[in-house]
């Protein structure tokens, strides 16, 4: 089951998990559409994996499977894709 983690690790913005504008890799790892597409073209920094647009689960589970509220933030932003 996806984590939904609850923000960008690039800028910190916040992905609630109804969130339109949530990319992850196959890792999870979850970014913002904006860093997404501007700063990593659509390439993971950590993997390189594509990054694509999160499901978003139904409000009716979250209660039951709520999202993660662990944040992960990159100290020093990201950089280009390795």
């Amino acid at each position: 089951m996806l984590k939904l983690r609850p923000n960008c690790e690039c800028c910190d913005k916040d992905l609630p998990p109804d969130s339109i504008e949530a990319r992850i890799c196959s890792f999870e790892c979850t970014f913002c559409s904006s860093c997404a597409d501007e700063k990593l073209h659509g390439r993971c920094p950590n993997c390189g994996g594509e990054l694509v647009a999160r499901p978003r689960r139904p409000a009716g589970k979250l209660e039951k499977y709520p999202a993660s509220t662990e944040r992960v933030l990159k100290p020093a932003g990201c950089g280009q894709p390795g």
